[in-house]
């Protein structure tokens, strides 16, 4: 009987685990995972669970039955420590000794630490269930959070801290909230609605010095301001636990490196999720997102059954603020231009466009689920490698399923 490991109890080792047995394996799963919980999605820790009047359990992806019935062995609370690549075999931090045929890494992200803000009291991150648990509680008491660094994470722990009352100051070290991977137009009108529902936002300004005491962080920032909170959250990007692949002398860029079909340098080992990088359109890219983690938990159990297909999908991001979305399909860097197509007022699509004129992406922003349909239909016109005509997508008259390539 064959043995597959899967390292990682996230959405991206779970998936997996249920992949293999969806696809016909019938050898021994075991799935290893260093937090004390069942595997869990983690996009509602920064939203739902900073909403919950007494905490949350974490959002499970399935029960112990479940895993049980399809017969997934899970290992929670005890860390993979090193990989065995001759004698095939991942080591806990248990002392225990797992064999594999096949071994798949999916250990995530962690957050990025901020050095000055090591040792001090009241500073957080948000990563786990866990963290999610210790910062709502934080939240409930109320009083002033600084956040520093507005990305997706730092955004939505804003939104909900204005729900729940608290004074909110975001502070971002570049000139513009949400540099990375949202345009201009969307992040000002993101931007626009944080402010207008009392969130201070300030760009531009690093932090000089941070020091705290029994009542909390004291912020010193380039600007020369001088800044007061009890509760500070770091929010400064993540990057991929790769620890165990550099260990094992794997190859690693970027997260580790893996081929279009999610195998790395060693053909007996898979990487899937925010851990690893991966071929997409020419080049290599490491993708943070719950899309992504789930999609390519399902095509590394392929890969780990044999089958040698690529990994296609379009990347996929969203984030709920308040009560508004934003969704991006696809990459634009590399567009030269973006056509805009106002859905309804306040609602509207970005296309951009590569020098071919292939569409390239698409960003949207508005309130409720508005955007959903037009962005899968982009997402679509995206996979297709689809060259619109500009003024079409430009007119919100002419449906975007019409332009998608005929077979």
């Amino acid at each position: 009987m064959q043995h597959f490991v899967i390292i990682g109890g996230g959405q991206c080792g779970a998936r997996a685990a249920f992949a293999l047995r969806d696809q016909g394996f019938d050898g021994s799963i075991t799935l290893v995972g260093d937090e004390r919980h069942l595997p869990y999605e983690r996009p509602p820790l920064s939203k739902q669970h900073m909403l919950a009047p007494n905490g949350a359990e974490p959002p499970f992806i399935a029960g112990q039955q479940q895993y049980e019935e399809r017969g997934i062995v899970v290992i929670a609370g005890d860390a993979a420590t090193a990989i065995d690549r001759e004698r095939r075999g991942v080591e806990l931090a248990s002392g225990r000794r797992i064999p594999y045929d096949r071994l798949l890494i999916a250990t995530g992200a962690a957050p990025r630490r901020l050095p000055a803000a090591e040792g001090l009291d009241h500073v957080f991150y948000l990563r786990t269930h866990d963290d999610a648990a210790g910062l709502a509680a934080r939240l409930a008491a109320g009083g002033h959070l600084a956040i520093i660094g507005a990305g997706f994470i730092g955004l939505e722990l804003a939104a909900a801290a204005r729900q729940r009352g608290l004074e909110v100051t975001v502070i971002e070290a570049l000139p513009r909230i949400l540099m990375r991977g949202v345009p201009e137009e969307i992040a000002a009108k993101v931007q626009a609605l944080h402010q207008g529902n009392g969130v201070r936002i300030v760009c531009g300004a690093g932090i000089e010095r941070l020091s705290g005491d029994s009542d909390g962080v004291v912020l010193a920032l380039s600007t020369g301001e001088i800044l007061k909170a009890g509760t500070l959250v770091v929010g400064i990007g993540a990057q991929p636990r790769a620890e165990l692949a550099v260990k094992a002398g794997l190859t690693v860029e970027n997260g580790i490196a893996v081929d279009a079909s999610l195998q790395t340098s060693d053909p007996a080992i898979f990487a899937a999720g925010d851990c690893c990088s991966f071929p997409y359109e020419a080049r290599r890219i490491r993708l943070e997102a719950w899309r992504n983690a789930q999609d390519q938990g399902a095509h590394a159990a392929a890969g780990m059954l044999g089958a040698v297909s690529p990994y296609e999908a379009v990347p996929w991001f969203w984030s709920d603020q308040y009560d508004c979305t934003l969704q991006i399909a696809g990459l634009a860097d590399g567009a030269v231009t973006s056509v805009r197509r106002e859905i309804e007022p306040g609602t509207f699509i970005l296309f951009h466009l590569g020098e071919d004129g292939r569409l390239l992406a698409a960003s949207a922003f508005g309130p409720g689920n508005r955007i959903a349909k037009d962005i899968r239909l982009a997402e679509m016109l995206i996979a297709k490698r689809a060259k619109p005509d500009a003024a079409a997508l430009l007119q919100v008259s002419v449906n975007l399923k019409s332009l998608l390539p005929r077979a």
